[in-house]
């Protein structure tokens, strides 16, 4: 109860920043054409909403004769009225998760083109600040209510729906965020390349450039830019931090022979969980503090080194509340070390979110060689050069993501063994989660 009452203080804390956004000056015009814009893009989620709804009815065919027919296994002894309970309690909880990820999304969309003109007019003043400052507020105000809201929602269930009918339910309810997130991330894509390329063409065929006012396409592209870039990773966010908690929550039932284990581990994983809230927000509010101290006035700023130090202080704060915290719920645990076995492990998964950033701006940063190198190719050697080179650095990126996630995955795996055995079946896949 007390983790629900942070969870409302974080979805607070969103709405908070959403309307700070709404009272920030904006020229009129700018507004205009940011309220446009959302109008669009409202249009575009309500027709994104009604085809999701007609996916659903489809899964929800599969999924009621899936569990009508699970359930009507003779050794579970369930009469025709449970089974019939139940498999609605499934289907209701979909809809919950489609809900989930559709309003996250939406919220995403009205805090985004919110920021879109604040920040735009912000920049009149020379200054680089607000350019820099408005969009992460934006991104935190998303942020902090997606993991709020998720977070609520599966407390919700954990708390208040009977224990016969919790697993079932969050069987639904992941079922649903992940259909809502699968459409809105994938069409989402699909409608931003379509609606750029139609203004492309505009600017080809009829010589009008790619936003000026008199191509038609400006708007759909705009709106595209919002569905591929907002709607769809907001939606996929939900569904992401949902999906995996309810795949802990699964492995930890089947998986954990001993009911007080499981009770512990599930404590455990949501304080964690929790924890998120609180960390983020706290690690945000001291650098934005220190950023507008440093960068508050400054005539030039470079925007990736406040953000790589949120990253950073978000990621040590996390591995700091993360031992202590385990520490304080779990200590007695097995043989009384697999509390810090246990937040090495989560460690591994934090250090992973910093350190893949700093080894991909080897390949994406302004100031990066490779970046230079691409930028050179381009002008010395036309188009076939600059794929080359533009190819070199994607591929260079993408094998050292991977060979820090092999090397991270492999230290959890190593932790994993470490008698992690003792209180379960398969810990590695425990510790991979």
């Amino acid at each position: 109860m007390a983790g629900m009452g942070i969870c409302a203080l974080g979805f607070v804390f969103g709405v908070a920043i959403f309307m700070q956004l709404n009272r920030m000056p904006v020229h009129k015009a700018m507004k205009e054409i940011s309220e446009l814009i959302y109008e669009t893009c409202k249009t575009y989620l309500t027709t994104q909403g009604k085809f999701i709804m007609l996916l659903w009815v489809f899964i929800a065919v599969i999924m009621t004769a899936y569990f009508m027919n699970a359930y009507g296994n003779p050794e579970l002894n369930i009469s025709s009225g449970e089974r019939i309970l139940r498999v609605g309690l499934i289907l209701a909880f979909s809809l919950v998760g489609i809900g989930g990820s559709y309003g996250v999304a939406w919220f995403g969309i009205r805090v985004n083109t919110f920021a879109n003109s604040r920040a735009a007019f912000g920049s009149l003043r020379g200054k680089p600040f607000p350019t820099y400052s408005i969009p992460l507020k934006a991104g935190m105000s998303i942020g902090m209510l997606l993991i709020a809201t998720e977070l609520l929602l599966m407390l919700g269930i954990l708390l208040f729906v009977p224990t016969d009918y919790a697993g079932p339910c969050f069987i639904g309810f992941a079922i649903g965020e992940s259909l809502g997130a699968a459409a809105l991330r994938i069409a989402g894509g699909i409608f931003t390349k379509i609606a750029d390329i139609g203004a492309d063409l505009m600017k080809i065929v009829f010589k009008i450039k790619e936003d000026d006012a008199r191509n038609p396409g400006v708007i759909a592209d705009c709106t595209g830019d919002n569905a591929g870039d907002s709607v769809g990773p907001s939606a996929d966010g939900f569904e992401t931090y949902g999906v995996t908690g309810v795949a802990l929550i699964t492995f930890i039932l089947l998986a954990v022979p001993v009911e007080q284990i499981q009770v512990q581990l599930l404590v455990w994983i949501f304080a964690m969980r929790i924890m998120m809230v609180v960390v983020s927000g706290i690690s945000y509010l001291i650098n934005e503090a220190i950023a507008k101290g440093k960068y508050g006035n400054a005539q030039k700023m470079d925007f990736e080194h406040p953000l790589t130090f949120l990253v950073w202080l978000t990621s040590f704060v996390s591995v700091g509340v993360t031992y202590l915290v385990s520490n304080l719920l779990i200590k007695d645990l097995g043989d009384g070390t697999m509390w810090w076995k246990l937040s090495t492990i989560i460690t591994c998964g934090t250090l992973a979110g910093a350190i893949i950033p700093e080894v991909i701006k080897v390949f994406t940063s302004t100031s990066s060689a490779h970046v230079r190198e691409v930028v050179t190719s381009s002008r010395e050697g036309g188009a076939s050069l600059n794929v080359l080179a533009g190819l070199t650095a994607g591929n260079f990126s993408a094998y050292w993501m991977g060979l820090i996630l092999t090397v991270l995955m492999g230290i959890s795996y190593l932790v994993s063994e470490q008698g992690l055995g003792s209180m379960m079946i398969a810990p590695a896949v425990f510790a991979f989660g």
